[in-house]
């Protein structure tokens, strides 16, 4: 980048979770990423166990791909999930429940169920998370449109800095029903979970340096049709920094943030 960049925060990843079209989970999606053969295949959400059966039926498709990639980032890390402080990001949140609540307030009937209303929260899947997990740590909720992904990797990034202890970063986002889907086409659902320490341990994949500099051109995937999942849906944004994790790690990522700026990560095996 041309101009001058933020100092850089420096991380590492204990723990990974990811789930999308073709991609089930992080063990089969990593070769995947790496090597090539990636196919685009419906999206099989799993229902959260961890939920007792009444939650498991009331939480929408955010919550329960959100709780997912935690569990997968959080297994992979080896760690107890109720000691995580949290950050969780997402653009769209639960469309069919903004949906169903736009029919409801359209209608001549306009009373609100009370799931439909708890359900309506943009920290809804952090609270059915912490719930879960009978977690008492911090947690933060976000939203940045088309840059959720990096934002939330910034955010969960700074906090384990600053708080010198791990973090959950979680990020996801599903499809909207029509009408809302034409205005925000949002393709497939998409999850990813990161599971970030302040100093290496035992079970560090990778080192990540991250700095926020001037706009610049986003890494795209190679493979066009990984490349129009990334291009389309905001958490899958992360899908140049999945690859590169995949490969090695060791490069340059650069992310696309908020208008006029970028966020550069570099990767470097432990």
């Amino acid at each position: 980048m041309s101009q001058a960049m933020s100092p850089s925060l420096n991380v590492f990843i204990d723990g990974v979770g990811l789930l999308g079209p073709g991609l089930p989970d992080w063990a089969q999606a990593a070769p995947l990423l790496a090597q090539g053969g990636w196919a685009f295949s419906d999206l099989q959400i799993p229902a959260p166990q961890r939920l007792p059966a009444a939650e498991r039926r009331r939480a929408g498709a955010v919550v329960k791909l959100s709780i997912a990639v935690a569990d997968q980032a959080c297994a992979d890390a080896g760690c107890d999930p109720a000691g995580l402080a949290t950050v969780f990001s997402s653009s769209s949140g639960d469309g069919t429940n903004c949906h169903a609540l736009c029919e409801v307030l359209a209608s001549d009937d306009r009373l609100v169920s009370p799931t439909r209303f708890t359900n309506s929260v943009h920290n809804a899947p952090a609270g059915y998370w912490h719930i879960a997990t009978h977690s008492r740590a911090p947690s933060t909720s976000l939203c940045a449109h088309d840059a959720s992904f990096a934002a939330g990797l910034l955010e969960a990034a700074v906090q384990a800095v600053s708080l010198g202890r791990p973090v959950l970063l979680v990020a996801a986002d599903v499809p909207y029903p029509e009408p809302l889907h034409s205005a925000r086409p949002l393709p497939a659902a998409f999850g990813v979970a990161l599971v970030l320490v302040p100093q290496a341990t035992a079970r560090s994949r990778a080192a990540l340096s991250l700095s926020l500099g001037a706009a610049a051109a986003p890494d795209r995937c190679a493979d066009a049709g990984l490349e129009r999942l990334r291009s389309q849906v905001p958490a899958a944004r992360s899908l140049p920094l999945m690859q590169a994790l995949s490969c090695g790690p060791v490069g340059e990522v650069v992310l696309e943030h908020l208008p006029h700026c970028a966020l550069q990560v570099t990767l470097a095996p432990l």
